[in-house]
């Protein structure tokens, strides 16, 4: 038994009776080749054959999966019930719910994994939500499915301390990477040298990546480097008046980390931060801190979002085109509510309040003509009392040269 998967579920069995929802179904099959993004919370493991896990109102957990995968289920102490099947989940599935809410003295309302909002409450495949409806026509629950993001954006955004302390560790592991890099790059280093050592490094401490391997970490020196997602370039080096910028998350016990981080690099001679560099790097921190000032629960994301945005516009720099921050959990993008603007692109994300417990990133950066890009990322919890920072802050530039 996985305490942290006892936990979750646990969690899972409050979250469902608040909801307004009579029970919560994950119904997935295949899950080894990639899965409905709750599943790592609520299950160690996977499943093969078409399978529900179900959680009621009262807190009742049922697994109705395939013969050969109930026993570790029921080994691990996390299910009331396991029901295995051989030939279809139909019949078992029925008289589950049937057993469950026949005696509602109301409609019934089931909740599934889809969401148009959120990534990580979206699970339920199209295939996988036909095959269900299928199994409903004709009987009394036909039409009784809604969505479940309410729950599982919940569950998997309101950390537990034991969550709480793997992001931690994570943390602490990009720090270190970040370390190596100030100590191995230097003039004449490219792009790609950096990103190639940075990944040596992860692989050899069996750390996983928190966004696709492909882009991670991303690596910027100078004004020719791509903006955003890009590709770290084998021809672009580091030159003196340089910025050089590292964004970088990784995961460890199956929790992550984002943060960014930014080195300048001094000129032959230079003995001070050139003053485009240092306005910079006052307006990003200044951007930062006005976001944290507004973190508490209840406030929507956007309020956040708006007060970063208002302070590096104030500062001089132009609007960024991106979310100030995103939560982070399982992966460096985590799902859910993020501080963000009122975009459509954002759906409701933006609108959903602040919980106690979430973690979220600041990240925000600005383009110093000539040097390149100046963009750091915090890691912050949000608390009843408003936040705290989860990363050692980065307030002054880190020197190459």
């Amino acid at each position: 038994m996985d305490r942290l998967t006892s936990a979750k579920l646990e969690q899972a069995s409050r979250l469902v009776g608040r909801a307004g929802v009579d029970l919560w179904m994950t119904f997935v099959r295949e899950t080894a080749e990639g899965s409905d993004p709750v599943l790592p919370l609520i299950l160690e493991g996977g499943l093969t054959w078409p399978s529900a896990l179900i959680v009621d109102r009262e807190g009742r957990r049922i697994a109705i999966v395939g013969t050969f995968d109930a026993d570790p289920l029921r080994a691990s102490g996390d299910w009331h019930e396991v029901i295995a099947y051989d030939q279809s989940i139909r019949e078992p599935l029925l008289d589950v719910l049937r057993r469950s809410l026949d005696h509602l003295d109301h409609a019934p309302r089931i909740g599934v994994n889809f969401s148009t909002s959120d990534s990580k409450a979206d699970g339920l495949t199209h295939g996988m939500y036909r095959l269900l409806t299928s199994y409903l026509r004709d009987t009394p629950f036909e039409g009784t499915l809604v969505s479940a993001e309410e729950i599982t954006s919940a569950l998997r955004s309101q950390k537990t301390e034991e969550e709480i302390g793997r992001i931690r560790a994570a943390i602490d592991e990009t720090e270190r990477l970040f370390e190596e890099v100030g100590r191995m790059a230097a003039v004449g280093v490219s792009e790609r040298e950096i990103f190639d050592t940075v990944q040596e490094r992860i692989d050899e401490r069996h750390l996983g990546y928190a966004w696709d391997r492909a882009g991670n970490p991303i690596v910027n020196t100078g004004p020719d480097s791509m903006i955003g997602h890009g590709i770290p370039s084998a021809d672009i080096r580091i030159r003196p008046g340089h910025i050089l910028h590292l964004d970088l998350g990784v995961i460890r016990n199956g929790y992550s980390s984002d943060m960014q981080r930014c080195w300048y690099v001094a000129a032959e001679g230079e003995t001070e931060i050139p003053k485009d560099v240092t306005r910079a790097l006052t307006a990003v921190v200044g951007a930062i801190e006005a976001g944290f000032e507004r973190l508490r629960p209840g406030v929507p994301g956007w309020r956040v979002d708006a007060a970063a945005r208002e302070a590096i516009q104030g500062a001089g720099y132009p609007e960024y085109r991106h979310a100030t921050g995103h939560q982070v959990g399982r992966l460096g993008h985590d799902g859910g509510a993020i501080l963000g603007p009122r975009w459509e692109r954002y759906g409701n994300t933006p609108e959903l309040p602040l919980t106690s417990n979430q973690v979220f990133t600041l990240e925000l950066g600005v383009w110093v003509e000539g040097r390149g890009y100046l963009g750091l990322e915090e890691m912050v919890r949000i608390t009843e009392a408003g936040a705290e920072w989860l990363t050692d802050r980065q307030l002054a530039l880190r020197r190459l040269g």
